[in-house]
């Protein structure tokens, strides 16, 4: 049976080098849960936070076939872990995804010129307690506050910026989670107010905010578009990785 792990210091050399601040999130008990099926001597282990969940050490099917509910993004800490997920949910979509390196020197004067770049009309705000109301209305939206789980802990952990048009969304990026040292950034915009530059602007805004704290925006990329973007804010493609989207609820026993 599987349970959630409160030591989780007793998986960290599970996870050792896998540099992935969701997973951070999770060891550091910051957000996010890792659960065992041996709380007393673990060797297996999986990191869940937001729709991702990490898989480490030795394969254990009952980890991977008592998913959470709904949407997960499942990550194999290696092609074992990945056997496993493919024989417990066939249906599942593999897909490749792309991290980014976690030492990005980023160039503050740059950042600063493209968020001086704001077109007329336009609105730059931080996530505010108005400003998550206003994120809730939108399944889309949602998203960059809903992994935290509530107003108060979004508004004490989590770091937003969105822009506005007659009062209205249409660009945003947030932290999709937190770990102590940083955020993991999320970024959207409404499809009729893209390749306007508007994602440019938010997220250099978003990130030389948390620079002004001290803490890191780290990047990791669903897709090459996303990379591209990255590039622009000074970041660099690392290596491809291999993750399964599960969409059903359905358990496989």
């Amino acid at each position: 049976m599987i349970c959630e792990l409160e030591d989780t210091s007793k998986v960290e050399a599970l996870f050792e080098g896998w540099e992935e601040t969701l997973i951070y999130s999770c060891l550091q008990k910051v957000m996010g849960k890792v659960f065992v099926t041996d709380p007393v001597s673990p060797v297996s282990a999986m990191a869940f936070v937001g729709c991702f969940a990490f898989y480490a050490g030795e394969p254990d099917r009952e980890l991977v076939t008592e998913k959470p509910d709904g949407f997960v993004i499942m990550v194999p800490q290696d092609d074992r872990w990945s056997e496993v997920i493919e024989d417990c949910f066939p249906d599942a979509r593999q897909v490749t995804r792309y991290a980014i390196r976690k030492d990005t020197v980023f160039d503050k004067e740059k950042l600063s010129s493209t968020v001086a770049g704001l077109p007329e009309g336009y609105e730059l705000k931080k996530i505010d307690s108005d400003i998550y109301d206003l994120c809730l209305e939108d399944p889309v939206t949602a998203d960059f506050v809903s992994a935290f789980g509530s107003k108060d802990k979004y508004l004490e952990l989590g770091r937003g910026m969105v822009i506005l048009k007659d009062g209205k969304f249409v660009s945003g990026a947030s932290s999709y989670t937190r770990y102590k040292e940083g955020i993991e950034i999320e970024v959207d915009t409404v499809p009729f107010e893209r390749r306007k530059g508007l994602a440019g602007i938010v997220c250099s805004a978003l990130i030389l905010a948390c620079l002004e704290e001290g803490l890191y925006p780290s990047w990791d990329a669903h897709d090459m578009n996303s990379v591209q973007l990255a590039r622009k804010f000074g970041y660099e493609f690392d290596h491809e990785y291999t993750a399964y989207e599960v969409a059903s609820d359905r358990r496989t026993h």
